[in-house]
């Protein structure tokens, strides 16, 4: 037994506990020793690799169960390794410390590494506290992109740990979707040798599917957001503009109606001086401020300048018309 964890890599108690588990056959007796022999070893080597893959001691128990009683492994063992192993074809990168400043503008947010090393965008390297694997650079140069536009990073990390909740919900839909009406024939019962091979191919034809629907419908999604977003910037300026306009167009009028004092005569001295009362005055500097008074005042009273002038040719016929 101390061989076998030797070469294994697990423990003593971790294959005794196997074997009372009835995970691993038992040894073959040779008089007062215990022989394990290849197969022993091959039989950890898988129930670490099903571990590894999320499937706990008690499923692995059913599924060895199943493969001893004749059904064979390779198949079962290609379906997992098709669901377990890499959804794309980015490979994984390494960044220094120092390297990853240099990325993010000089920036040394070590709050923002250990966001990063927590959601698994950077993974540290044992014996190199100043060395990182990147598992998706592809990932980590969007976050350098969004920084050097100037989101800070640990609005980045926030963003995309909200971002992964949304995602995970899709693809768990995503895959209780194709369980239902694909895959459930298969999961009913421990898969023969033939049927496990079908599933992995099943899994080859579909698996890009989900990265191309998200793709199509995130780059439509985008595009309705985008510009329902900039038009309602935009017509917000443009409405609280025209608002405004309107508002001190109609408080200046009101003002002067309540004006008990007529105005006083221009002063002709000052060419195009006019003296507003003090009331009125006071109305629009409250509107528009101090420095826009004399623009605003020329706008309006050329704005009623114009609307005469309209009323006037409406009521009154033009030349060389004949009045009806």
């Amino acid at each position: 037994m101390e061989a076998l964890a030797h070469h294994s890599g697990a423990t003593v108690r971790t294959i005794r506990a196997y074997q009372d588990r009835g995970l691993l056959p038992k040894p073959e007796r040779r008089g007062r020793a215990n022989v394990y022999r290849d197969t022993h070893l091959e039989r950890l080597h898988q129930i670490a690799g099903l571990l590894d893959r999320g499937y706990t001691l008690a499923s692995i128990k059913e599924l060895l169960d199943a493969w001893d009683t004749g059904r064979g492994l390779g198949g079962v063992l290609g379906l997992v390794a098709e669901v377990a192993g890499p959804w794309s074809d980015e490979e994984a990168g390494r960044i220094s410390r120092a390297e990853l400043g240099e990325r993010f503008g000089g920036a040394q947010d070590d709050d923002a590494v250990e966001e990063a090393v927590k959601l698994g965008v950077l993974v540290r390297v044992p014996d190199a506290p100043e060395e990182f694997l990147v598992p998706s650079p592809q990932e980590l140069a969007v976050a350098a992109e969004l920084h050097a536009a100037g989101v800070p990073l640990l609005a980045i990390t926030g963003h995309l740990r909200e971002l992964r909740t949304k995602v995970e919900h899709i693809a768990g839909r995503f895959l209780d979707f194709t369980t239902e009406y694909v895959f459930r024939q298969y999961l009913d019962h421990p898969p023969t040798e033939e049927e496990a091979a079908e599933a992995a191919s099943l899994v080859r034809r579909l698996r890009p599917l989900a990265q191309q629907a998200i793709d199509v419908e995130l780059a439509r999604a985008m595009r309705t957001m985008a510009t329902r977003h900039l038009r309602r910037h935009l017509d917000a300026d443009a409405a609280e503009a025209e608002v405004k306009a309107v508002e001190a167009a109609d408080a200046a009028r009101a003002v002067a109606a309540e004006e008990a004092v007529p105005a006083a005569a221009p002063d002709r001295s000052l060419p195009g001086f006019v003296r507003l009362p003090d009331r009125t005055f006071r109305a629009v500097e409250a509107l528009v401020g101090p420095e826009n008074v004399a623009a605003f005042v020329a706008a309006a009273a050329e704005r009623e300048v114009q609307a005469r002038t309209m009323d006037a040719l409406v009521i009154e016929p033009g030349a060389g018309e004949t009045p009806g």
